[in-house]
């Protein structure tokens, strides 16, 4: 059993992208896997994004909401009620008796609100033991909120798979390229992963092939964090 939760350090990070490369690599080992999105906003589709990349159809959103608020927040402005994390977790274990991975897909940043009593998706990792994968930015505030996010992490005990980042640019700056190794110091780790910008809008085999090359060994890929450096000229 194994389940892997992707919480982003914000909004925009690319956790849809990171789940959807979790779920080809997993399809491509010929593992069953499941990816759950406890909480979707704003009406977006991302488990429709999921779908489309990775090729797997095995997908739960378990409550929507049109607003582009914090499920809490949105959950209170339409007069509903918000979700149950207990019961999503429920749901995961569930799913983990009978698939070799599920992929849970936060919403917003790891401490985004899902209900008024302040549940998380960083309280639902906890109760069905997962490990949680960092999807975190590149550039300006990139390193204060992955510091933010780890800290809390590390406060309520819970595993980290590592960090990855989710939107690389084409052209990366200094900035950019300086936060490769102030990342990896503050995981205390090297890098998990690196995913171009765009890898959205690419074709199934195409994304399958940036899965590959973008996530690392212990993710199911063959990405190289000490190459990425040196192709980057950073220590």
């Amino acid at each position: 059993m194994s389940v892997l939760v992707v919480a982003g350090t914000d909004s925009g990070v690319g956790k849809t992208v990171v789940s959807a490369a979790l779920a080809v690599l997993a399809k491509e080992r010929g593992s069953s896997v499941a990816v759950v999105k406890p909480a979707q906003t704003g009406g977006g589709h991302d488990l429709d994004e999921v779908i489309r990349l990775s090729g797997v159809g095995t997908t739960f959103e378990l409550t929507r909401f049109e607003e582009p608020l914090s499920p809490a927040a949105a959950a209170r402005l339409a007069g509903v009620p918000p979700l149950s994390v207990p019961a999503a977790a429920r749901f995961v274990e569930e799913l983990a008796e009978s698939n070799r991975l599920v992929v849970v897909e936060g919403t917003g940043g790891l401490l985004v609100r899902f209900d008024e009593d302040g549940a998380t998706i960083a309280d639902l990792a906890r109760l069905v033991g997962a490990q949680v994968l960092v999807v975190a930015g590149a550039g300006l505030g990139a390193l204060n909120h992955t510091a933010l996010t780890l800290e809390a992490l590390a406060h309520r005990g819970l595993d980290l798979a590592g960090v990855v980042i989710g939107r690389w640019p084409r052209e990366a700056g200094i900035t950019e390229r300086s936060d490769v190794g102030d990342l990896e110091m503050l995981a205390a780790r090297p890098l998990a992963g690196v995913l171009p910008e765009g890898a959205g809008r690419l074709g199934r085999e195409a994304f399958a092939q940036v899965a590959r090359e973008g996530l690392s060994a212990v993710l199911g890929g063959s990405f190289d964090p000490a190459a990425f450096k040196r192709r980057l000229g950073v220590p």
